[in-house]
């Protein structure tokens, strides 16, 4: 861990030489979590931003937190990398202070600008972090990739537990926190559980849990988080036989999933695996499948770092996780792999135990029969 950090913050010195300023703060879950090896300033699962943050000058590197969060910090969290500021939690401004001190009140590179987040800075002083070190955090180093395997056999191992308990008389909302409480005993956090039963699940692409019954059968979608890292997963359980028509349409989706995975290579760019996803759906009948749910794109500490349009000329890289996601109405497949330097993908959420066909080389999942 300590190894790891070590090569970021040289990185992140290199970025604050090249930029001309004097430091670095990261505040947001995903940016804490890249520059700390995995530590996690979370408490509020949902919000983007944390009860501590990263300081990086040209001389110290820093986390900065209150007087409430900074033991365990430091004793369930931080690498030995990082001197801690401990302001009272009162007194922000207090932290501000130190920050222009550390500075000599200098410009500083920052997170809050991510487009993505679409915050405001904090102070006049602080620019955007520029895109060379955006490209490093979507690049595992092997140790990343170490804890990304953990983080997908883990969230698969839940998703199989959880729809093979499933019962047709389950709500949405059972399962659902089934799902929940599943990922949460593997240690990670569940920041995203959609569920559609039967009768909502060829109506919605994003089905939120309600309190209908699942009915015969239902979709269970994971964005499962640890170590700061994404695993991304869909599944289908049945009860009884599924439907010619059906499952016809989960055949269509791995087929057209298939044609993405192909092209899942160091340079290619991604809107050039957009426009032959588009291509794919209208070879299977389906042409305007492109334009009712997003496809997915590269994935790490976002559940989605950057989503796959039509001008998304970003380029694929070794070391780079990728999430598609293509669906039709009742049926979608999803899987989280990363680019290895072979240009292989490795299956990171893969459960053997889970059933499953081979499609152009590759073991993709089929509805459960429960």
């Amino acid at each position: 861990m300590n190894e790891e950090v070590s090569k970021k913050l040289e990185l992140i010195g290199q970025t604050l030489r090249e930029s001309e300023v004097q430091g670095l703060r990261l505040r947001g879950t995903d940016w804490f979590a890249w520059a700390t090896a995995g530590a996690s300033n979370t408490v509020l699962l949902t919000a983007e931003t944390g009860v501590a943050e990263v300081l990086v000058t040209t001389d110290e590197a820093w986390v900065l937190t209150d007087e409430i969060e900074a033991q365990r910090l430091k004793d369930e969290e931080l690498p030995a990398n990082f001197k801690v500021y401990v302001n009272p939690w009162a007194d922000y401004a207090a932290r501000e202070s130190f920050v222009r001190d550390v500075t000599g009140g200098g410009k500083v590179i920052s997170d809050v600008f991510d487009n993505a987040k679409r915050e405001r800075p904090i102070s006049n002083l602080e620019q955007p972090l520029p895109a060379t070190l955006q490209k490093h955090k979507r690049v595992m180093m092997s140790s990343e990739l170490e804890r990304y395997r953990q983080v997908g056999q883990k969230a698969s191992l839940a998703m199989t537990e959880v729809l093979k308990a499933a019962k047709p008389t389950w709500t949405e909302y059972q399962l659902a926190g089934a799902g929940a409480e599943a990922l949460w005993a593997q240690g990670l956090h569940p920041a995203l559980t959609l569920v559609a039963g039967e009768r909502r699940l060829p109506l919605y692409r994003h089905a939120t849990a309600t309190g209908e019954q699942i009915g015969q059968q239902a979709m269970l979608v994971f964005c499962a988080r640890g170590y700061g890292l994404y695993a991304n997963l869909t599944r289908f359980v049945c009860f009884g036989k599924l439907s010619d028509e059906r499952a016809e349409l989960h055949s269509h989706v791995r087929e057209i999933e298939a044609v993405v995975l192909n092209l899942c290579q160091p340079g290619t760019s991604l809107d050039a695996v957009y426009h032959a996803l588009a291509q794919a759906y209208e070879q299977h009948g389906f042409p305007n499948a492109i334009r009712e749910h997003h496809q997915g794109g590269t994935t790490g500490y976002l559940a989605r770092e950057i989503v796959a349009n039509p001008t998304t000329t970003d380029i694929l890289t070794e070391g780079i996780a990728v999430a598609w996601n293509p669906s039709l109405p009742g049926a979608k497949v999803e899987d989280t792999f990363v680019i290895l330097n072979d240009g292989k993908l490795e299956n990171l959420t893969f459960d053997p135990n889970f059933p499953n066909v081979e499609v152009e080389g590759r073991l993709r999942p089929v509805p459960l029969y429960n």
